[in-house]
C-alpha cells in the first residue's frame, strides 16, 4: 500500500494535461472494455429519465464515463494541487453569502451533491471570512487509505470531521459565524439508518437527514452548492442560501429543498452526476415505510 501511495503521489505531480491522457485511457477501458458498473449506470438513468429515448440515455451515459474518468484524474491531482492552481480552476460565485453569515453570527452548513468535481471545494476555506472550515466525510474501512484520503480533506487549512462525529461537534461548539461545515448531502444512508425518504429523480429515495436535525435545533445558515463544469479542468460553484418558508425550518424541510435544488442541477447537465453509485439500493425500505 505504501508503494501504491508513493506511486499515486508521483502521478499526482504530473500536470493535469498529462493526467487527462490517463483519463482518456481510463475512459476507453471503463466504457468500452470493462464496462464498469454499466448495468447500474444504465438502469439508474432509465429510471430517472423515463421520458428520454434510448439514444439520449446512451449519450448521457457516455458523457458520464468521460466526466467520471476526469474526476479520477482530478482526485489524484488533489494530493498535490497548489492553492494558486486550485483558485484558478475553481471559481466560487455569490461569496457574499459567507460574509453575511459572519455578520449575522451564524455558522454555515454547505450542502453539495456528488456533482463533478465535488472534491475541489477545499480551497474555499482560503477565500471566506470564517476561521474554521470542516469537510464532512465518511470513514474508509482501510486505516492506511483513511489517513491518506483525509489529507485531501485537510488541505488548505481545512479540518475534516467524520460523519458520525459532526453533529456532536457542531452542537458542542459556538454558533458564532466563524465555522463552515461541508456536507456531500446526497449520501445513501446505511440500511439500519433508513427512516425517511423522498421522491427524487422519479424514484423513492432514502435520504440522509443528519443535517436536518441541526436545521430544527440551531439558527444556522444553510447553503446549496451548485457545481458547474465549465470545461475540462475548470469549474464554477454557485452558492444559494436556503431559507425556511416560515420563521424557522420545519422537520425535513431543508432535506426536501436540498434535493429539489440538486434535482434541478442534475436535469441541466445529467452527465455530471455520479450515476455509478447504487443510490436506490434501499428504495424498497422507503416503500415499506410509506405503507
Amino acid at each position: 500500500m505504501k508503494f501504491l501511495f508513493k506511486l499515486l503521489l508521483l502521478i499526482s505531480r504530473f500536470p493535469l494535461r498529462i493526467l487527462y491522457l490517463f483519463a482518456d485511457v481510463l475512459f476507453f477501458t471503463s466504457y468500452y472494455v470493462v464496462g464498469y458498473r454499466k448495468k447500474v449506470v444504465t438502469q439508474n438513468l432509465i429510471n430517472s429519465f423515463p421520458e428520454k429515448s434510448k439514444s439520449e440515455i446512451k449519450n448521457i451515459k457516455k458523457k458520464f464515463y468521460l466526466n467520471f474518468s476526469d474526476y479520477i484524474a482530478e482526485t489524484a491531482k488533489s494530493f498535490t494541487i497548489s492553492e494558486t492552481e486550485s483558485k484558478v480552476r475553481m471559481q466560487h460565485l455569490n461569496r457574499d453569502i459567507f460574509q453575511q453569515a459572519k455578520i449575522e453570527g451564524k455558522n454555515v452548513i454547505l450542502l453539495a451533491g456528488h456533482v463533478f468535481n465535488w472534491e475541489w471545494f477545499n480551497a474555499l476555506t482560503t477565500i471566506v471570512p470564517q476561521e474554521h472550515s470542516h469537510p464532512v466525510y465518511r470513514k474508509v474501512n482501510n486505516n492506511f487509505w483513511e489517513e491518506k484520503v483525509k489529507t485531501i480533506r485537510n488541505s488548505f487549512g481545512n479540518k475534516a470531521i467524520e460523519a458520525k462525529e459532526v453533529i456532536r461537534h457542531i452542537l458542542r461548539n459556538p454558533n458564532d459565524g466563524n465555522s463552515i461545515y461541508m456536507f456531500v448531502a446526497d449520501q445513501t444512508p446505511h440500511s439500519s439508518e433508513v427512516n425517511y425518504g423522498i421522491n427524487f429523480l422519479n424514484q423513492a429515495t432514502p435520504a440522509f437527514i443528519g443535517y436536518d436535525k441541526l436545521a430544527t435545533r440551531l439558527d444556522l445558515v444553510f447553503v446549496y452548492c451548485e457545481m458547474k463544469k465549465v470545461k475540462r479542468g475548470f469549474y464554477q460553484v454557485n452558492y444559494y442560501r436556503i431559507f425556511p418558508d416560515g420563521e424557522k425550518f420545519q422537520e425535513f424541510e431543508v432535506v426536501k429543498k436540498f434535493h429539489k435544488l440538486l434535482e434541478n442541477t442534475i436535469n441541466k447537465r445529467p452527465d455530471n452526476w455520479l450515476w455509478s453509485h447504487r443510490r436506490w439500493k434501499y428504495s424498497d425500505l422507503i416503500k415499506k415505510l410509506e405503507n
